[in-house]
């Protein structure tokens, strides 16, 4: 290692611990044979994990929290598609701005969007709020994290296959079908687990939105205020954690390995 670099080194090791040495900790207390977080360990124990697959609640929570995640991850993958296509493929008039307004709700702070969302489904609309209102909002936060993996995706196709295709007498329709998706396959999944994640973790809009609904993030966030479950929640707290960063990282890898499949085939 070059003497320029090792302080450069230090640094993203400083910052790695500090960035998820918290997160750490979950997991290890979820094996603490005692109801309280305290060290030293009391000791190892399975019993709170054993005990997450009897909670009915738990169980109801989980189901809404992973049908919403499922429908709005399909959903903005479909519409983060479309716009992609739409900004990478064609020069339209006020791209740019309509792409910054597509990102605003990450820049947004969520509780703003939240509100701004419980007006307009209660106040205007008259909507009773459910699952199909946290849906709607989900979509909107999965949007922006969707169209940024597909334009990354689409920017680099070569248009001289999709316009020998066109040439060739297959339709637009047909060439988006036979050559676009599966040349972009890899980041439609790669938005889809992604779009996934963030909707699973979500809690601040479905707590204004869900109404008498219960998604897992709410449920986790109502059993904080009993002690004697926070083992139960540091438990399901370490599954989740555990399956956010698994599904992260193959979205990640397979969007890696679309790009790299693209500039080895010349695309």
């Amino acid at each position: 290692m070059r003497m320029g670099s090792r302080p450069l080194f230090v640094f993203a090791v400083l910052y790695v611990i500090f960035l998820y040495a918290p997160a750490m900790l979950l997991p290890l207390f979820s094996f603490n044979d005692a109801t309280m977080i305290a060290f030293p360990l009391n000791g190892f124990t399975l019993r709170w994990y054993e005990g997450l697959l009897g909670n009915a609640q738990l169980m109801a929570a989980f189901k809404n929290s992973l049908v919403v995640a499922l429908c709005a991850a399909a959903i903005s993958t479909c519409i983060g598609i479309c716009g992609a296509k739409a900004v990478t493929h064609r020069k339209l008039r006020g791209g740019k701005a309509a792409v910054g307004l597509i990102m605003l709700p990450l820049v947004v702070p969520s509780i703003v969007v939240g509100i701004s969302l419980l007006m307009l489904a209660r106040h205007v609309l008259d909507i009773e709020l459910s699952l199909w209102t946290v849906g709607i909002g989900h979509v909107l936060l999965c949007v922006p994290f969707s169209m940024l993996v597909m334009m990354s995706r689409l920017e680099g196709f070569d248009r001289s296959l999709e316009e020998a295709s066109l040439d060739l007498g297959q339709s637009r329709w047909g060439t988006f079908r036979r050559v676009t998706l599966p040349l972009a396959l890899p980041g439609i999944v790669a938005s889809f687990l992604l779009s996934f994640t963030v909707s699973l973790d979500e809690f601040v809009l479905a707590f204004f939105l869900a109404g008498n609904e219960t998604t897992l993030p709410i449920y986790i966030f109502s059993q904080l205020r009993f002690p004697s479950r926070l083992p139960d929640v540091l438990a399901l707290g370490s599954c989740i954690l555990l399956g956010s960063c698994l599904l992260v990282l193959f979205a990640e890898w397979l969007r890696r390995r679309g790009i790299q499949s693209a500039f080895s085939r010349g695309i």
